[in-house]
């Protein structure tokens, strides 16, 4: 409907606020020149122009700082407040465009021009009112600041322009957002606008509502829980129970008083003991805290061990624990003697490397007798979770500090001998890499603010003695393996093992089966034996058992017989006992062959017999190798071959042999893999054994890397 007033029109400008069509607003003016716009709009037909500036904190606004399109407006009451400014109330009537400003010293006129939006009602423009309606009801339903009413008179409405201004009103949006939609001139297009701002306003409200069901569950819960609690303590009140869990927190209290512990530990273990007087003592995270509480004062932070290095009385308590490893134990030495002179621990980590069973682990308990310091042992084999040894942050279930720590607790001191037992037997996954956890252990110039996660603040190592054990370094990191002075432990001979036998094994099974010494005698012969032909290791773990079946089988008779029998053992009769021989020793083959040769091999359990086979057959100058032999061993059979072809003539064999002949190299034992280049030699003696049918002497065990000048 078109408004029936005149130009020019005085302008009010407004801050902070749009006005619509159809919209009754009241109004605070108190602008000098705003006042006297209204006062000039009751003179004539009281229509006034209705525009947002730009920015509400310009006072006196000029042209450019207010929007040229505004709602054309009329001034349906005004009230004269006391205190100077006047109360207006305005209602909108249609929108308009400012065509020209004029210039007026006491208030703003302007030249505008109406804006009456016409559009036909189609079927799409129907849906699209009737989506709005139902987006609006949601809308309306979710916010609880809309009178529920409006929902009936918007749904009422059936001009679409109407529609549009008649809900935007009563929708949150920023000055900018309603200004816009009040320069959208083209109702569809202004009710699409409006359908956004609306669904954009639900899910905001929809994630409101939900934080505050959560809320409201949460205060719930802990007013229900802290009501109960003050039942029961007002129930043991009257029953005249104690408050245990106060009697606790006191406890604790006066525990880290007497503690010993870094500043930076106690100021934690305090602020937590504040944090657990505040809980429920019901609570999980009560529980979790006391945990932590409990773990950071059981732990030794300052207490050590009254070590002393004595070097003649840790000479004394290696040979008594350690047969042979002379070099070992002379590095051992040197490494005590230096920690007795410097007093400080900045050395180098020993890593004891060699086979399984040759004394590594016990080496570093008697480390620790020797130097009279606790010892803890870690095992490091299948570890694969970094949190194994920097531990588990308390945020996770179950979290525990790692083993590092835990170690430390069990010893009861810092400064024990800590073994971190086959470490080369670490591997990582998706969890990280424990290896690259130990860089920091083991390091000297790190390991004084060692961090575990789960105590969140820093240890020192420094005054740990830390000594690694492992099979093979080829597993080993680099950058671990730079932290560490590798201490190699080689096999056992089989002198040395008879000697271990007789004053170490024996008496230890001796006793454990019950025996006296006088019950069973093992002789010289009995005990080479069994290291020949019943073991093939390089330390003693199967010595040791096929000595404690000796006993066993000894006390057997000691009981049928009474304990006066004697049983005596000597090489014939080891196999009564230990059954038949298991391995062979000595010569490899009982005659000379042609085309067999032995060879001798190196293996973690020490020296091995290896024989190399050769056959010819007729063929086409073929080689065959078999015997699951690497690519280095096979390269070698083929550069043995070449070389005897090289040297036809001077072997005495036709020019162009091979072309009428296969050649087949075999290794028995084929279900071993064998690899390494040393074999070169063995099988080119082979080769040439079965070419000119001339024996090899059986007696004779060969080894060494050939190459095509014939060079070993």
């Amino acid at each position: 409907m078109k408004a029936s007033f005149q130009n020019p029109v005085p302008l009010l400008a407004l801050r902070e606020l749009v006005v619509f069509p159809q919209q009754v607003v009241p109004l605070f003016v108190g602008r000098e020149k705003s006042v006297r716009a209204i006062e000039e709009a009751q003179k004539s037909n009281n229509y006034i122009m209705l525009a947002a500036q730009r920015d509400a904190r310009t006072s006196n606004p000029a042209e450019k700082d207010i929007f040229s399109i505004g709602t054309l407006g009329e001034v349906v009451q005004l009230i004269r407040l006391a205190d100077g400014p006047i109360k207006v109330l305005v209602e909108g009537k249609s929108r308009a465009r400012i065509k020209k400003f004029l210039k007026d010293d006491d208030y703003m006129a302007v030249e505008v021009e109406e804006i009456l939006p016409a559009v036909e009602v189609t079927t799409e423009l129907r849906a699209l009112m009737r989506s709005v309606n139902m987006t609006f009801e949601n809308y309306v339903k979710l916010g609880k600041k809309v009178n529920p009413e409006m929902i009936m008179q918007v749904n009422a409405i059936e001009d679409p322009s109407r529609l549009a201004d008649a809900i935007v009103v009563q929708l949150n949006l920023k000055l900018e957002d309603k200004q816009d939609i009040l320069e959208t001139i083209n109702p569809p297009e202004r009710l699409e606008k409006i359908l956004g701002h609306m669904k954009s306003e639900i899910e905001i409200l929809q994630v409101e509502k939900r934080i505050r069901n959560r809320v409201k569950k949460q205060m719930e819960k802990t007013q229900k829980e802290y009501y109960l609690n003050e039942q029961m303590r007002a129930i043991q009140k009257e029953l005249g129970e104690k408050d245990d869990f106060r009697n606790e927190i006191q406890e604790l209290e006066e525990k880290l008083k007497a503690k010993d512990m870094p500043d930076d530990a106690r100021d934690k273990t305090d602020k937590e003991i504040r944090k657990l007087k505040m809980m429920s003592p019901m609570s999980a995270e009560a529980t979790v805290v006391r945990n932590y509480v409990d773990w950071m004062l059981s732990l030794p932070w300052n207490e050590v061990s009254n070590d002393e290095i004595d070097i003649e009385k840790a000479r004394d308590i290696l040979e008594e624990d350690h047969y042979g490893l002379e070099k070992v134990k002379e590095r051992i030495l040197e490494y005590l003697a230096v920690q007795k002179l410097v007093g400080k621990l900045k050395g180098p980590i020993l890593c004891l490397v060699g086979p399984p069973g040759v004394g590594k682990t016990s080496l570093g308990k008697s480390i620790a007798r020797s130097t009279e310091r606790k010892f803890v042992r870690v095992a490091l084999g299948g570890v694969r979770d970094e949190a194994e040894i920097r531990g588990h942050r308390r945020t996770y279930i179950g979290a525990l500090p790692g083993k590092i720590i835990q170690s430390l607790k069990k010893a009861g001191a810092s400064n024990p001998v800590f073994l971190l037992d086959e470490v080369d037997k670490m591997s990582m996954d998706f969890r990280g890499d424990p290896s690259a956890a130990l860089l920091e252990v083991l390091d000297p110039e790190q390991n004084a603010t060692f961090n575990d996660h789960y105590l969140d603040c820093d240890y020192d190592l420094s005054k740990v003695m830390f000594i690694c054990t492992a099979n093979n370094l080829h597993t080993i990191p680099q950058p671990l393996m730079d932290r560490m002075e590798i201490i190699r432990l080689s096999g056992y001979t089989e002198l040395e093992k008879i000697a271990i036998s007789k004053k170490y094994l024996y008496e230890k099974q001796i006793k454990e089966n019950g025996l006296e010494p006088s019950n069973l005698e093992i002789n010289d012969s009995a005990y080479t034996e069994i290291v020949r032909r019943y073991t093939r290791e390089a330390g003693v773990r199967s010595l040791e058992r096929s000595i404690a079946t000796l006993c066993r089988k000894a006390a057997v008779e000691v009981v049928d017989k009474g304990k006066d029998n004697i049983v005596k053992i000597d090489a014939g009769s080891v196999a009564k006992y230990l059954g038949q021989p298991k391995f062979r020793f000595g010569v490899s083959e009982t005659e000379n062959q042609v085309g067999i040769v032995t060879g001798l091999a190196w293996t973690d359990k020490g020296g091995e017999l290896l024989v190399i086979e050769t056959t010819i057959l007729p063929g086409k100058g073929r080689l065959q190798i078999t015997g699951k032999l690497g690519d280095v061993m096979q390269e070698s059979a083929r550069a043995a071959l070449s070389y005897v072809r090289s040297r036809a003539d001077m072997l005495g064999l036709p020019r162009y042999f091979y072309d009428k002949i296969d050649i087949h190299v075999h290794v028995p034992e084929g279900a071993i893999p064998k690899d390494g280049p040393s074999a070169g030699i063995t099988m080119a003696t082979s080769l040439v054994s079965a070419l000119t049918g001339i024996p090899i002497d059986r007696q004779i065990a060969m080894t060494g890397e050939i190459t095509l000048r014939g060079n070993v």
